[in-house]
């Protein structure tokens, strides 16, 4: 693959969007196309300003309009929810999309109805459309892919994530949307169901690339306990609340247990249950005729993890644009991509 100028817009500015818009601007073979963003107080502001560089002569839009004119070769999707109509019209307008939400990882398992409307829009446009991030992405498709290339037996696979929020200042994330701090209570399947729908699409892709389709993905959840009062950065926590939760997504074949994903989140490592507790990143089991036990920690303290998370999930995008844009018209999972490969200045 030869490396060409890329035209790029960058959709959404979150903490994941900033670093992803800063990626682009630095980037030695992408020009910065545009800028989307939906917080009116930043439509209008510099691109570079947005991001912490120097001005770069790019504004920041609200409108899809000016999106679907800016002549950009990819778009960067990173909105907090997918919109289908938005994605169709930038496919259609020639527009190829990275996105960092779990809509496209899988197509057969997609809605047929969306999936036959985005491979409609890139067949207008001549456009391509693809999912990633870390997790899923990296660490459920191109990390176990990579590993299993070297069994001829495969028994099972198990993906563990671990996440330290001890020192994650955000009370609304973690004791309003994830429920630490609560009384314990019956886990609440959405909660679960939410994430298997999320990871689902992954542990397919990597059962149909491996010739050993999945029956069917189950989804449950766990809820922990911890015995003392705590004093957190999001907060306090009282004793006998909420302070650790594991999510489990097993692919079946055959009625046995082939790949698992499990993400276990804690605020403590003082626990009421028996969890092995990991530092914060990931561990993976492969079982086969080839056995191997690998783990992959973020070497960086607790209170640098806000900052720095968003590089794992936003430079992905960014590095697979070029393959994106140079993929036949159509949903392109990982499996139809080559290496993500990137190329520094």
């Amino acid at each position: 693959m030869t490396n060409t100028n890329h035209r790029v817009v960058q959709w959404a500015t979150g903490n994941i969007g900033l670093k992803a818009l800063r990626g682009i601007i630095e980037h030695p073979s992408m020009t910065l196309a545009g800028v989307h963003v939906y917080d009116p107080n930043k439509v209008g502001r510099d691109a570079g300003e947005l991001c912490g560089l120097d001005t770069v002569g790019v504004a920041a839009t609200g409108k899809l309009e000016d999106v679907l004119t800016s002549g950009a070769d990819c778009v960067l999707y990173m909105p907090r929810v997918f919109d289908l109509d938005d994605v169709c019209r930038l496919l259609e307008s020639g527009a190829n999309v990275v996105a960092t939400c779990g809509v496209f990882h899988h197509p057969p398992s997609m809605d047929p109805a969306v999936r036959d409307r985005v491979e409609a829009a890139c067949r207008a446009g001549g456009t391509s459309v693809h999912s990633t991030g870390s997790s899923p992405g990296f660490i459920s498709e191109a990390v176990p892919l990579v590993l299993t290339s070297i069994q001829r037996r495969l028994d099972k696979i198990i993906i563990d994530e671990y996440a330290d929020l001890s020192r994650r200042n955000s009370p609304e994330m973690l004791f309003d949307l994830m429920g630490f701090g609560r009384d314990l209570a019956p886990f609440e399947q959405f909660r679960a169901d939410y994430l298997g729908a999320s990871f689902g699409p992954s542990l397919r892709l990597i059962a149909d690339a491996v010739g050993l389709p999945l029956d069917e993905v189950v989804a449950s959840g766990e809820l922990a306990t911890t015995p003392r009062e705590l004093t957190i950065a999001a907060g306090t926590q009282k004793a006998g609340s909420v302070a650790g939760q594991r999510i489990t997504i097993t692919g079946l074949r055959g009625g046995r247990e082939l790949i698992t994903f499990r993400a276990t989140w804690y605020t403590t490592t003082d626990l009421d249950a028996t969890w092995d507790l990991g530092d914060t990143g990931w561990h993976i089991d492969i079982q086969g005729d080839a056995p191997l036990d690998v783990t992959l920690r973020m070497p960086i303290s607790l209170e640098q993890m806000a900052e720095t998370t968003p590089a794992y999930t936003a430079n992905r995008a960014v590095n697979l644009v070029e393959a994106v844009c140079a993929a036949p018209p159509g949903i392109r999972s990982v499996l139809e991509l080559p290496l993500s490969t990137p190329t520094f200045s």
